[in-house]
C-alpha cells in the first residue's frame, strides 16, 4: 500500500494509479493542530488496514498530477539521521565519522517538506548546497532495544528522502535543519512491499544529470542494524522518520533547479524544485568561544 497526505492534510491511498481520499476513514481532521493524524493512524495501521482498503476502492479516483503532495508524516516524534552510510561516500567526502563509528544525528522535524513544495535555499553567499539521497525509514510501533533479528517488524514503510545540506563547518544539525530541507515523499510504501530493503537501488538526478546512483546493499550499517543501534539510545516511536544515509555523487544545487530521486522497486519517485528563500545563519565563531 502507499499511504500520502495531500492537499491540506487529507489522507490518500494511491490504488490503480489514482489518489483515493480516506480521509474520514482512517480518522484524521485535517486541521488539527499539531498535525499528528497520520503518527496515529501509523500506530493503529494494523487494525484498520482492511476498512481503508475498502473506503479506498469506493472513493474516486484522483489524478496524481491534480493534487498537491506533501510530507508524510509532518508532526514525528523524532528525525534521525544516519550519517556517511556508504563507504564510497566516506571516501568522497574524507570523512572518518563514518555510521559504524558515528551513530546518529537529529535533524529538526520543522525541516520535513513534501513532493510538491519546493526546497528553499537559505540566502548565504559563498555556501554551497549540497543534495544527498537517502532511503527513508518510518516507524511503525514502539521500541526499545529492539534486536536486530526483530527490527524490521518494527518498520512501518518506507520513502524518498532528500537530505539538503549546507556546507561549511558548523554543526551537522544547523546545516541541515532549515525548513524544506528534509523533503520525503511521495508517499509511504508499506513494508510488506518492500520485503528486502537491502535490494533497492537508489538514484538522483539534478535536471537531466545524474548524479548518484547506489544500491542499499552498499550500506556500512544495514536497516535492520539502524533500528537495533537507534532503539538501544532512544525510544522508537510511531511515526519517527530515519534518514539511512547517502550514497557518493553528492553535489550542489541551484535555483531553479530540480531535483528527482527514485527508489527502486516500489518505493517511489518525486521531482523537486529548487528556488531562493530568505535568511541563514552565516557567522563565525572565534576559536576560543
Amino acid at each position: 500500500m502507499k499511504l500520502l497526505r495531500f492537499n491540506g492534510g487529507r489522507v490518500g491511498l494511491v490504488l490503480d494509479g489514482t489518489v483515493r481520499d480516506i480521509t474520514a476513514a482512517a480518522g484524521v481532521d485535517p486541521a488539527q493542530w499539531p498535525p499528528v493524524g497520520m503518527v496515529q493512524l501509523i500506530a493503529s495501521f494494523g487494525a484498520k488496514r482492511e476498512q481503508l482498503l475498502d473506503a479506498a476502492r469506493r472513493a474516486p479516483g484522483l489524478d496524481l498530477a491534480s493534487v498537491h503532495l506533501e510530507t508524510p508524516v509532518p508532526w514525528p516524534n523524532k528525525l534521525i539521521a544516519i550519517p556517511v552510510n556508504y563507504h564510497a561516500h566516506a571516501l568522497e567526502m574524507s570523512s572518518p565519522a563514518i555510521s559504524k563509528n558515528g551513530g546518529f544525528f537529529v535533524k529538526s522535524a520543522s525541516s520535513l517538506s513534501g513532493a510538491s513544495d519546493p526546497i528553499l535555499l537559505p540566502d548565504l553567499p559563498g555556501r554551497a548546497v549540497h543534495h544527498e539521497a537517502e532511503l527513508a525509514i518510518i516507524v511503525g510501533r514502539r521500541g526499545r532495544h529492539v534486536s536486530r533479528e526483530d527490527a524490521l517488524e518494527y518498520v512501518f514503510g518506507y520513502a524518498c528522502l532528500l537530505d539538503m545540506t549546507v556546507r561549511g563547518k558548523q554543526e551537522r544539525a544547523i546545516r541541515k535543519s532549515y525548513d524544506t530541507f528534509t523533503p520525503v515523499g511521495p508517499w509511504i510504501t508499506t513494508a510488506d512491499e518492500v520485503p528486502d530493503p537491502s535490494a533497492l537501488r537508489v538514484q538522483l538526478w539534478v535536471n537531466d544529470e545524474s548524479r548518484q546512483d547506489a544500491y542499499t546493499r552498499d550500506m556500512i550499517v544495514d536497516v535492520p542494524e539502524i533500528i537495533a543501534m537507534c532503539s538501544s539510545v532512544v525510544t522508537l516511536e510511531p511515526g519517527d522518520v530515519i534518514a539511512t544515509g547517502t550514497a557518493e555523487g553528492v553535489g550542489p544545487v541551484s535555483v531553479g533547479d530540480t531535483v528527482t530521486i527514485d527508489i527502486s522497486p516500489g518505493v517511489g519517485r518525486m521531482a523537486v524544485r529548487v528556488e531562493q528563500g530568505q535568511g541563514g545563519w552565516n557567522i563565525a565563531i572565534p576559536r576560543d568561544v
